[in-house]
């Protein structure tokens, strides 16, 4: 069984920066997309980031230039890198894997506040 483990929230004040991680447990081949989605209060889950196989990367325009995906193939770890937050940037974000033939896998989430 598939289980995604997010870790790297915390509480930050404006202007600073964190790291997120997502780690796969258990077997899992051939990610095609890892991602990372967001979701503040009353609001609904966004597209934050997302990262092909072969490097590709999309970012939502309001994380752009302040955010970088990456991915080590290796520990089937995708990264999410913080910078210049923003107190509209707080939400629990959750990563998600794409695996062609096998599923779509969600982590719980960890929650980002952005906060003095």
């Amino acid at each position: 069984q598939v289980q995604l483990v997010e870790s790297g929230g915390g509480l930050v004040q404006p202007g600073g920066s964190l790291r997120l991680s997502c780690a796969a447990s258990g077997s899992i081949f051939s990610i095609d997309t890892m991602a990372w989605y967001r979701q503040a209060p009353g609001k609904e889950r966004e597209l934050v980031a997302a990262i092909r196989s072969g490097g590709n990367t999309n970012y939502a325009n309001f994380v752009k230039g302040r955010f970088t995906i990456s991915r080590d193939n290796n520990k089937n770890t995708v990264y999410l890198r913080m910078n210049s937050l923003k107190p509209e940037d707080s939400a629990v974000y959750y990563c998600r894997y794409i695996v062609p033939g096998s599923g779509d896998y969600w982590g719980q989430g960890t929650q980002v506040t952005i906060s003095s």
